[in-house]
């Protein structure tokens, strides 16, 4: 088929060099990711200002670029993280998780597939990060109780969420994107469920791969390994007056606790370092520092009588605002998110102690393969999957799990109140049939969904702005803004003339099958917005220029943007799982590639089959 040929201007080749540039940048952790996308979003704009460029005697307004900021798809995702948000923090979805976890001891292979489907079915309406951040503490506990390995299942959970997440237009933030974008571009108005069959057509294969093979696929992270849950931390025991250690040799201590408990330091005063001969004798105030797991912490602080505080701060004593009744004190574990408080920050500069009244005891670095670890853990400049181990009262820790954007791995929670669960899960239930049955666009209904959380009294503004992740945001925006370039300039139809030349003959269910591989390659690598952005339109001129369907093009973008499976960076959740579950890198990729190819191929089967190409 012959195509009118379009050559690319000085506009055009600027756009295409940022947009590499774009990508680059976004792969880079050093950087903040909210950063490199306002420097897009200013090129742009600065760009087309200072350089006016003309279509059909018609100047592009670089204000256009901008326009992301009040677009429908992100008014509708923001709305749905924030309902997201309230579902997490009211306890709507527990009864479905914990009912699963309940069947574990049980029938743990009929257990791990109920919790897949349950895990699935709820991603299709939730956003994934809240059934993730729900998930973890729960599977946590299913470990420990059955002496399971969490990474025999943490990973696989992770992966249901994500296939869950492409059966729905809501399902995730790149449906909504690649969505709007389509009825933008004036091709579609793609329904709640018009994704639905093909999605669940080829995640049922996935979902069986997930079940039956990846648990052998991963290595028994339970062994004694440095990456492992539980992990072993740095920690400091005071001894209390009147405390059983009060008195006794170190001997008589480690007695206490069956030689369990290692010793590597005992300090007296402010500087003075005491010989760990088992006659020495120990008295209140000295400071035994042990590392162990934080479950063994707490029973060793419990049989000796002394008192477990932070471990990096030697020099201050213990704050009289903390209890010192037994039991009142916890210890939890803060997963860094991407779009958390913590992120890129050092230990010693977070302020967990004036804002939550919380103790950060040590750090557990999530190290990419080859990198040391900080001898330091004050030094440590935080990033997305480091786990801080803390110690406060439940109350702090609940206050840490609701009213910022941490994720509370360990520790005792309080329980939901059922009043406000219910009034969540009906504000989620009409959301959903609204957008449904066509009385509301998603956008509508999510932001009216939004307003009745809070009037109901499930979220607050404050946990709604919170909830909200900037660095999301302005990635999104800058990649309209980009999609948005490369449609004005001309570039998408460019690309789409070169990759139809370039498959010369090739049936179209191939070039099809070829957009999903592109996208799936790219996804893993960038984040998964800003591929889809910018893969749609090509993929709709691409469809035009062959003069077929668009709708399978859309959907090779829509699902090939969706498989984030292969690297632990290129989803979100895959961060908090990579630590919880003690993964290396090399997990992701020996399970995430074939998971990659199953799907690729399904949806290269069904697509042309149910569009009858």
């Amino acid at each position: 088929m012959a195509t009118q040929m379009i050559t690319p201007d000085t506009h055009g080749i600027a756009v295409i060099i940022l947009i590499v540039t774009a990508l680059i940048l976004f792969t880079r952790d050093r950087l903040p990711l909210e950063s490199s996308s306002l420097a897009v979003i200013i090129v742009l704009v600065l760009g087309f200002h200072l350089f006016p460029y003309e279509v059909d005697g018609v100047a592009v307004d670089p204000a256009q670029f901008l326009l992301g900021f009040g677009n429908e798809a992100l008014v509708a995702i923001c709305s749905l993280i924030a309902i997201g948000k309230a579902l997490e923090t009211t306890g709507a979805l527990q009864p479905v998780a914990r009912f699963a976890g309940e069947q574990w001891s049980q029938r743990p292979k009929a257990a791990l597939l109920m919790m897949l489907v349950a895990v699935f079915v709820m991603s299709a309406f939730v956003n994934d990060t809240p059934i993730v951040v729900l998930m973890i503490p729960i599977l946590v506990g299913i470990a420990l109780r059955t002496k399971l390995p969490a990474s025999g299942f943490m990973l696989p959970m992770g992966l249901a969420t994500i296939m869950g997440g492409m059966s729905t237009t809501i399902g995730t933030s790149t449906n909504l994107l690649v969505v709007g974008i389509t009825r933008d571009l004036g091709v579609a108005d793609i329904g709640m469920f018009d994704i639905t069959l093909p999605a669940l057509m080829v995640g049922a294969v996935g979902l069986l791969y997930v079940w039956l093979v990846v648990p052998r696929l991963l290595p028994d992270r339970a062994m004694p390994m440095t990456d492992t849950h539980p992990r072993l931390f740095d920690a400091q025991l005071t001894v209390q007056e009147n405390g059983y250690a009060d008195g006794k040799t170190l001997k008589d201590i480690l007695d206490k606790t069956q030689h369990e408990m290692r010793v590597e330091q005992v300090r007296r005063g402010e500087s003075l370092l005491l010989a760990r001969l088992p006659s020495q004798i120990l008295q209140a105030g000295d400071r035994l520092r042990v590392k162990d797991t934080p479950e063994n912490l707490k029973r060793f602080e419990a049989a000796i009588g002394a008192t477990l505080f932070e471990a990096a701060d030697e020099e201050e004593p213990p704050s009289p605002d903390i209890p010192k009744k037994k039991g009142e004190q916890q210890l939890g574990e803060l997963v860094v998110t991407v779009d958390s408080p913590l992120n890129r920050r050092k230990l010693t500069d977070v302020p967990l102690r004036s804002s939550f009244n919380l103790f950060p005891l040590a750090v557990h670095q999530a190290r990419v393969p080859g990198e040391r670890e900080a001898a330091d853990p004050g030094s440590v400049q935080l990033r997305a999957g480091d786990v801080i181990l803390v110690q406060g009262t439940g109350q702090a820790l609940d206050a840490a799990k609701s009213g910022a954007k941490m994720l509370v791995v360990d520790g005792t929670t309080g329980l939901p109140r059922p009043n406000r669960a219910k009034r969540a899960f009906l504000v989620l239930a009409m959301v959903i049939g609204s957008a449904a049955f066509g009385l509301l666009p998603i956008s509508i209904a999510a932001l009216i969904g939004v307003g009745l959380m809070i009037a109901f009294g499930c979220i607050g503004w404050r946990e709604v702005g919170r909830a909200l992740p900037i660095a999301v945001i302005m990635l999104i925006v800058a990649s309209l803004a980009m999609g948005k370039a490369l449609v004005a300039t001309g570039m998408a139809e460019y690309l789409a003339a070169g990759f139809v030349s370039t498959a010369g003959d090739l049936p179209t269910p191939a070039i099809i099958s070829a957009f999903i591989l592109i996208m799936a390659v790219l996804t893993n690598i960038v984040s998964n917005n800003a591929a889809a952005v910018i893969g749609t339109p090509i993929a709709i001129a691409a469809a035009q220029q062959l003069q077929v369907d668009p709708m399978p093009f859309v959907l090779a973008v829509l699902f090939g943007a969706n498989m984030s499976f292969a690297t632990p960076f290129g989803y979100q959740t895959n961060l908090l799982i990579l630590s919880t579950g003690g993964y290396r890198f090399a997990d992701f990729l020996k399970v995430g590639i074939p998971l990659i190819v199953i799907l690729w191929i399904g949806f290269s089967i069904v697509l042309p089959l149910l569009y009858r190409l």
